[in-house]
């Protein structure tokens, strides 16, 4: 009798896709909230312009270098990127440019833990970062901070 051995299904990549108005604020600010760095696209930029694959109108200059316009990223500092692109391989916020206002509340929202004892500290953090505090929820399965980003989009603070 042979024995038949499946492999597990590999893990699906991913990334967190966040419409903004302005993806380079967005970035900025989430790449500071998470200490991510946020994604150095020039290299690419630069390659695709020189060759005239790109027409100019669609990057902009971020802190001194070539960007896309309408897209920024963030990446987890420990995770792979690709070097001819700055594009991260692994855990990754990218902000896109989308023409309306955010109206209504998130379908889904990113929860930060700073560890035990760090939330008041983290929400001054934060909030000097540009964020604002909706409400503050005690409740009998924990406490945690409602907050919003610069834009308006909810996230938690526990």
């Amino acid at each position: 009798m042979t024995e038949t051995r499946t492999r597990p299904p590999t893990p699906v990549h991913w990334k967190l896709a966040v419409d903004a108005a302005d993806p380079h604020a967005q970035a900025d600010f989430w790449g500071a909230a998470l200490n991510y760095p946020v994604e150095d696209h020039s290299v690419l930029v630069e390659r695709l312009l020189g060759a005239g694959v790109v027409p100019p109108e669609v990057t902009t200059e971020s802190h001194g270098r070539p960007a896309w316009r309408d897209a920024a990223a963030v990446r987890h500092p420990q995770d792979p990127y690709d070097k001819e692109s700055g594009a991260g391989l692994g855990r990754r916020l990218l902000f896109q440019r989308v023409p309306e206002p955010k109206t209504v509340k998130n379908r889904l929202h990113l929860d930060l833990h700073p560890g035990q004892g760090t939330r008041e500290g983290e929400v001054a953090r934060l909030t000097a970062l540009g964020a604002t505090v909706l409400r503050e929820v005690k409740e009998p399965q924990g406490e945690w901070v409602v907050m919003a980003d610069p834009e308006g989009n909810e996230f938690c603070v526990s």
